[in-house]
């Protein structure tokens, strides 16, 4: 029997090459192999071969488990977070919407799915085999450059447990090997050169100037603001919402409008259009055109500043309400109806007064809402309130004539 090929240092042992002349012989030593008892040995081909994964007794990759525990595992982190911020943690109600909402949650999910899964599949194959390995000790076998043109090898790691220099040779011998050597690990110091280790710390050191320069500029005591490579008018000296102001009496920055300002071009002696009197008493008359784009624009304005309180049809069920009282506030006085008798009765002008200047909990909305459109969400007040008590007196006459001539035609359908 030859002696194995081996090398004469004093180098670990590695592990033992085998050459084959072709593909066949190649799948008949894996298998002869994996019937010995061998595991952890590789077979290298220029080629795919078909049926050799199989013949080595290769086991299929755990990499899709891998991927779905990521995916998996992003879901449920999603859907827990977005669970305990919305509903838990800090429920805020927005129009009536649910703390939550399964759809409204899937693009989170989706993302986090899509994230965790792709770092799954990245790791998994990096962990799987053996990455980043930046030299093997096959390369320094000069037959095994061919592996890539026109040779077949098989590498039998040392870290098999039934590896043994001579019997593991003899093996392959026996399994039709050409050529059988004993590979070794490389003699070479075990170290990182010293301008490595150099050049890491200087490129770290590099690192941590700018989020240690950010820290300094944000949190240091200075004088000066803070340096903006675009300033985006972050420094202009005014005050911001709610701030402290030393230049008037209550110290507030945000001022209510001056009493009794007027726009330049605004109308100023007319008692009936801004005040809603006539003599010092609340009016009887709308003092704008009534037209459909009038009422078009009230019910646009009512619904926009009025509906959330008073409701769409004006019967004080609005959200603002509804949550006061699911709240219970101390202090909430509910709307009354449009068709409360005592609101009914009101006149045009009071009902425009309370419009502009509040009643009870109602704030006024004179700064928010125009005169005339004040003025429009008081003509469909009214047209809220003849809907709901409206008789035959109020249909036009021409169209009350077709509609009895119809009935009289049909009494069946008067009913």
């Amino acid at each position: 029997m030859d002696a194995v090929e081996t090398e004469t240092d004093t180098t670990r042992v590695a592990g033992i090459l085998a050459e084959f002349e072709t593909a066949e012989t190649l799948k008949h030593a894996s298998t002869g192999l994996r019937e010995a008892g061998y595991k952890r040995f590789e077979a290298y081909s220029p080629f795919p071969v078909h049926g050799l994964y199989e013949t080595m007794g290769r086991r299929r990759t755990i990499l899709p488990l891998l991927v779905f525990g990521g995916g998996l595992a992003g879901c449920m982190i999603a859907l827990l977070l977005q669970w305990w911020t919305n509903a838990i943690d800090y429920p805020y109600l927005i129009s009536g919407k649910p703390f939550f909402s399964l759809p409204a949650n899937i693009p989170i999910t989706f993302e986090l799915i899509i994230l965790l899964g792709a770092l799954s599949a990245f790791g998994g194959v990096m962990v799987l085999n053996n990455l980043p390995e930046l030299f093997h000790p096959l390369f320094g076998c000069d037959k095994f450059r061919r592996a890539t043109t026109d040779g077949f090898f098989i590498g039998v790691d040392i870290g098999d447990k039934k590896f043994d220099e001579t019997e593991t040779a003899d093996l392959l011998r026996r399994l039709s090997a050409t050529d059988v050597q004993i590979y070794h690990h490389p003699q070479t110091e075990q170290r990182i050169p010293g301008y490595i280790m150099a050049a890491a710390a200087l490129i770290v050191a590099l690192a941590l100037l700018p989020p240690l320069g950010i820290a300094l500029f944000r949190y240091a005591p200075k004088s000066q603001p803070r340096i903006h490579l675009v300033s985006d008018m972050d420094h202009q000296p005014k005050y911001l919402p709610q701030q402290f102001s030393p230049l008037f009496e209550d110290t507030r920055a945000m001022r209510p409008p001056v009493p009794g300002t007027v726009a330049v071009d605004a109308v100023i002696d007319d008692t009936h259009y801004l005040l809603g009197q006539v003599d010092g008493k609340p009016a009887d008359t709308i003092p704008i055109a009534v037209t459909t784009e009038t009422m078009r624009r009230g019910r646009e304005r009512y619904d926009i500043f009025c509906a959330t309180c008073h409701g769409l049809a004006g019967d004080g069920d609005g959200i603002t309400s509804q949550l006061a009282f699911e709240r219970e506030e101390p202090k909430w006085v509910k709307p009354l109806s449009y068709y409360n008798e005592s609101v009914v009765s009101q006149p045009v002008g009071q009902i425009f007064q309370t419009i502009s200047d509040g009643v009870r909990t109602m704030p006024g909305y004179k700064y928010q809402i125009p005169t005339e459109d004040r003025w429009a969400i008081v003509l469909y007040v009214r047209a809220l309130q003849r809907s709901r008590s409206a008789t035959i007196e109020d249909v036009p006459e021409e169209l009350r004539k077709h509609l009895q001539s119809e009935t009289a035609k049909n009494p069946n359908r008067a009913r």
